[in-house]
């Protein structure tokens, strides 16, 4: 969740066994190239406190919340091109799609969720965008699509080889809502299309198709892109099931519930439909006060044990508090501004998320750089920056190449 960025210019029935020799589309699927199947865990309401690893999961079948059967995408080859889906709308209602370019050759993919804010009361709604079109696509590809992880010049950037699709951000719902037709508290725009999630099921009915060989699949994303892509990963990883697919997440950190006020999250459950897209089997992620969203991180750890998932965050983001703020003295920030978290309590909320959530599974990396800035992957601070030695591209290396995690921080 970020101010309007400047990246805009402008402002199943699929049975994928674990052998995964199945069809997607029409398009036969090739075995696991080496990646093991997914793996199930039903989570007990324990998650967040244990202070040993989950118990070990037992094997389980892939399967996809839908079948995928739209027509394969072959626009983009080494240039990025822009895809409209009549059916996939900005939170204004209007018709938005997604950008591709495809890398001759490569078996890899990149599905990038952009940033943007949120909207959940009067002022969080005026910092996010409410649609974006070919022509915000356009200024978005002709400033931004080149630099961060879309740089495909520079040797040392671990994506410079992968297939990219860009999913812009216009939903206000952190790619994660599903419902339309809502009203947000306040004076805020009425007739929201809350729409980020229900969107991403008709990209992938077209992306798996489209990429039905790909050997492995990096979800990533900025901001709200970041909690999105998060948010997103579980329908993701089974889509792609016969891949090795592993998240990024930069600058999207969930937290507890002592940071993570339960009344916050409270109202994007019932805005956002958000109960409705996670996932059904952890019972953990629904607090009956409205937390425990932060219980989806050692749900995901268990369920994809062989994933590899990484988390960026700067120690004390100026951004990411101001939005967590919001929750202070019981969500008064609610009807008015917000109070903001201090840089403190923000890294001290990063601490926690790592020593009770993170520090007892091995699948989860972090890299938390010392400073208040907000995002790094899209930008040219991708290259620039290096923490105790470490620099972020190597960090990223290890993930996504070397299938390695490691907690690198100041």
């Amino acid at each position: 969740m970020d101010h309007v960025s400047s990246r805009y210019v402008l402002l199943g029935a699929l049975a994928c066994l674990p052998a995964c020799s199945s069809a997607v589309g029409g398009v036969a699927m090739p075995p696991g190239n080496g990646a093991p199947p997914p793996v199930m865990l039903t989570p007990d309401p324990g998650y967040g406190t244990r202070s040993t690893p989950a118990p070990a999961p037992t094997p389980a079948v892939c399967s996809p919340e839908t079948r995928f059967t739209g027509a394969p995408i072959t626009d983009g080859d080494n240039t990025w091109s822009w895809v409209p889906f009549p059916d996939a709308h900005c939170r204004d209602g209007s018709p938005t799609g997604i950008g591709i370019r495809r890398k001759e050759g490569s078996t890899k993919l990149a599905i990038y969720f952009e940033g943007g804010g949120a909207c959940f009361h009067d002022q969080s709604c005026t910092i996010s965008l409410a649609n974006f079109d070919q022509n915000a696509f356009n200024l978005w590809s002709t400033a931004s699509g080149s630099g961060g992880i879309f740089d495909a010049s520079r040797a040392e950037n671990p994506l410079r080889d992968f297939n990219m699709v860009y999913v812009p951000y216009c939903t206000g719902d952190v790619h994660a809502g599903d419902v339309a037709h809502v009203d947000v508290p306040g004076n805020a725009p009425k007739d929201q299309w809350f729409v980020g999630y229900r969107n991403v099921q008709y990209y992938l009915d077209r992306l798996v198709p489209t990429f039905a060989h790909a050997s492995q699949v990096v979800v990533t994303g900025i901001s709200a892109g970041g909690f999105g892509a998060a948010l997103n990963y579980d329908r993701i990883a089974q889509a792609f099931c016969h891949s090795n697919v592993q998240l990024l997440d930069d600058s999207g950190p969930p937290m507890s519930d002592e940071y993570l006020a339960p009344c916050l999250q409270q109202r994007w459950r019932d805005l956002w439909n958000l109960d409705a897209v996670l996932p059904a089997d952890c019972p953990a992620c629904r607090g009956a006060d409205g937390g425990g969203i932060v219980n989806y991180v050692p749900y995901l750890a268990a369920k994809y044990p062989n994933a590899r998932l990484g988390l960026i965050s700067a120690n004390q983001d100026g951004i990411i508090s101001m939005f967590f703020g919001y929750g202070a003295n019981n969500c008064a920030g609610l009807n008015g501004t917000s109070a903001g978290m201090s840089g403190a309590t923000f890294e001290a909320g990063l601490d926690d998320l790592r020593n009770r959530y993170l520090k007892s599974v091995p699948n989860w990396g972090e890299y938390i750089v010392p400073s208040t800035s907000h995002t790094w992957t899209g930008a040219l601070t991708f290259y620039t920056t290096k923490v105790n030695g470490t620099n972020l591209t190597d960090w990223v290396n290890q993930l996504v190449t070397n299938d390695k995690v490691s907690y690198v921080a100041p």
